[in-house]
């Protein structure tokens, strides 16, 4: 059995898993998200100036994930999102910031931020089931229509991804 198996999805989680899950993703302050969002950010364009043609098709997706990182933290804070999706919503800011995950940044630099950004854009597209758009709108900084930029990422995530991670990924929103 691997990793992911072993793991609950989030919508099978028990109560216990559901206030854990609270409970690491209000340690994130709001100074320690902004500061993330200025490091990734900052890594990012230091990255594409150096870098760009390593990107590729990526690139355009790569300054999607500090704007998609904030986003997950203003939507834990808000009183009018489910605690079911909070739990989404802390296991994808705990994605971002754990050092290890499918991709991980400390190898792969910024393009590890790829697959952070793809299962945030799964957990997002997953609460729009039962969220009100506009919430999610509300909270948006990026540029451009979330609801567009989220339907643009998952049109990309299997080419930004491939298959067999993209499966892996969806698996973990479920």
């Amino acid at each position: 059995m691997n990793d992911d198996e072993s793991r609950p999805a989030a919508g099978n989680a028990t109560e216990e898993e559901v206030k854990e899950a609270l409970v690491r993703s209000e340690r994130v302050t709001s100074e320690r998200a902004e500061r993330y969002y200025d490091r990734i950010r900052r890594n990012i364009r230091e990255f594409l100036a150096k870098k760009g043609s390593v990107a590729g098709r990526a690139a355009p997706y790569l300054l999607l994930a500090p704007d998609v990182f904030i986003l997950l933290w203003r939507l834990t804070n808000d009183p009018r999102v489910t605690g079911r999706n909070k739990v989404l919503l802390g296991s994808a800011i705990a994605y971002f910031i754990l050092p290890l995950d499918f991709i991980p940044e400390m190898f792969a630099g910024p393009m590890g931020l790829v697959d952070d950004l793809v299962l945030a854009v799964y957990v997002l597209n997953r609460m729009l089931l039962d969220t009100d758009p506009e919430i999610l709108r509300e909270h948006w900084s990026g540029e451009g229509d979330l609801l567009e930029t989220i339907q643009r990422v998952l049109a990309a995530a299997d080419n930004l991804v491939g298959s067999d991670l993209l499966n892996k990924l969806k698996n973990l929103v479920k």
